[in-house]
């Protein structure tokens, strides 16, 4: 028990010294609690909770959640107070400590602007100033930030195309990508065709939430269909081996959070999870937290959690954090910068890279 005792601290401790990078994290499932109490009473709305584990329940899932719609409510009780310039650039600003804080070196943070508009934002100015915290943690921390821009499914047209126009005047500047989100299973990847057209013609990146609480369908929809050039989650892709054979052959990597697909459900248990079979296969396959909130997670957790239910080496999770930096929308010359950085930095700690 003692030998097993000082492997597990051993390994805890090389993982808290790994350079890591999160290519998919929620900005408004990222949110501090006590920056929303704080939040909260500066806007005259104050949360009056008895305690912390009564505010705590309304913001994370516990890991016996139901369904993905509980784990969606916890959005909607955060949003009404992240609806004001210094609300959305201090979040940002802090998600970007969060990250910096677990050795992250890049991340990339992604966020819906129409969901913080309540209050007469603009578009433009969403992107702005989130942009603008993105920046000040960046210069305060040390942590390379880009933002991914998202488009609501249960949107319309008119509303994500405006969402579109905007990114494409902040692109390379601050934003890296689009993204469609939401209710996958009530709004399939095709309805979006002319959107992401859209997208493309700006000169946007790509990247879908597809796989998760739909089929594989929709994961060969946002590929062959919608130009995804990643793929959020993608843990359905099995129910189809031609998508995994598509997926493998145009090297599609695939953004996986595996302990938020525990909590909504996406898959029935770690026995099931694929990402080993995946990387198995020849998928590129990395690693991110979603929501550092709502799922209380950081990605040396999710490492953790691999390696001892899905049987990952130090090694695989070495492989898995380059994977991240090689497939970030990060400007070419800067992402190669990084690259060697860190692939100096993994081989320093003993890792095979």
């Amino acid at each position: 028990m003692t030998l097993i005792n000082e492997h597990s601290t051993a390994v805890g401790t090389l993982l808290s010294q790994l350079p890591k990078v999160d290519l998919h994290v929620h900005l408004d499932g990222s949110v501090k609690p006590e920056t929303l109490l704080q939040l909260a009473r500066e806007q005259g709305n104050p949360i009056n909770f008895n305690t912390d584990s009564e505010l705590l329940s309304h913001m994370q899932v516990s890991e016996d959640c139901q369904s993905l719609k509980e784990y969606l409510s916890k959005f909607s009780f955060v949003l009404p107070y992240l609806q004001t310039a210094a609300a959305i650039e201090r979040i940002a600003f802090e998600v970007v400590e969060q990250a910096a804080k677990q050795r992250v070196k890049y991340i990339e943070v992604r966020f819906a602007p129409q969901l913080h508009r309540q209050m007469g934002l603009s578009i433009y100015e969403v992107i702005e100033f989130v942009l603008k915290g993105l920046r000040r943690g960046e210069q305060a921390f040390g942590t390379t930030a880009r933002a991914i821009i998202i488009c609501m499914r249960n949107h319309p047209y008119e509303m994500n195309k405006d969402v579109v126009q905007e990114a494409g005047r902040f692109y390379n500047k601050g934003v890296v990508a689009v993204d469609l989100a939401g209710d996958e299973a009530s709004f399939p990847a095709e309805l979006f065709l002319q959107l992401f057209a859209d997208a493309r013609q700006l000169g946007l990146p790509v990247t879908i939430h597809a796989g998760e609480a739909a089929g594989a369908e929709n994961v060969k929809v946002a590929v062959t269909d919608l130009g995804a050039l990643r793929i959020g989650h993608g843990v359905r892709m099995l129910e189809d081996p031609s998508v995994v054979a598509l997926v493998k052959e145009r090297q599609i990597p695939l953004e996986m959070c595996p302990l938020s697909n525990m909590q909504t459900k996406a898959v029935s248990g770690w026995a099931a999870y694929p990402l080993r079979q995946y990387m198995e296969q020849g998928i590129v396959v990395t690693v991110n937290t979603d929501n550092m909130t709502v799922s209380d997670t950081t990605l040396q957790k999710e490492y953790e959690r691999l390696i001892a239910n899905c049987g990952l080496t130090i090694n695989d999770i070495g492989t898995i954090i380059m994977n991240g930096f090689k497939a970030a929308f990060l400007e070419e010359r800067e992402k190669a910068r990084l690259i060697v950085h860190v692939e100096a930095e993994l081989t320093k700690l003993g890792l095979q890279v």
